[in-house]
């Protein structure tokens, strides 16, 4: 003879298996997370530390004493080809880029989105299915 159990013991008898699977998966998603962030965490890092404290500190190490000098050489001084005159210029050659294009594409989206909502063409429930 086979017992059999109600979902109300089942229940009170601790933690259920979705609230297991729940802790691994957002566990494992918080790993994935933290892989995929660190290397962003040390070029932030590392671009607040001196020349010495990088060649002769750990990697992952706070700053011992923070110093924003690095980015104002990087803005004006740094040489990159030819040229010692900092990344000024190749930053507004991408904001230049990148601004037309972001509006470009956001006002095709906004239109075709518009007209993909009022028009019915056929084959239309097979594309908002």
């Amino acid at each position: 003879m086979s017992a059999v159990t109600s979902p109300a013991s089942q229940a009170s008898s601790g933690v259920s298996a979705r609230t297991i699977n729940r802790i691994v998966i957002y566990g494992l998603l918080a790993l994935f997370a933290l892989f995929y962030l660190m290397p962003l965490f040390v070029m932030l890092v590392t671009s607040f530390k001196t020349m010495d404290e990088i060649q002769n500190g750990n990697m992952l190490a706070l700053p011992q004493s923070p110093t924003i000098a690095p980015w104002f050489k990087a803005w004006g001084e740094t040489c990159v080809g030819l040229t010692c005159a900092g990344i000024k210029g190749y930053f507004w050659n991408s904001i230049k880029m990148v601004v037309p294009a972001v509006l470009i594409s956001t006002l095709l989206g906004a239109l075709n989105g518009y007209v993909l909502t009022k028009w019915r063409f056929r084959g239309h429930t097979l594309v908002f299915a």
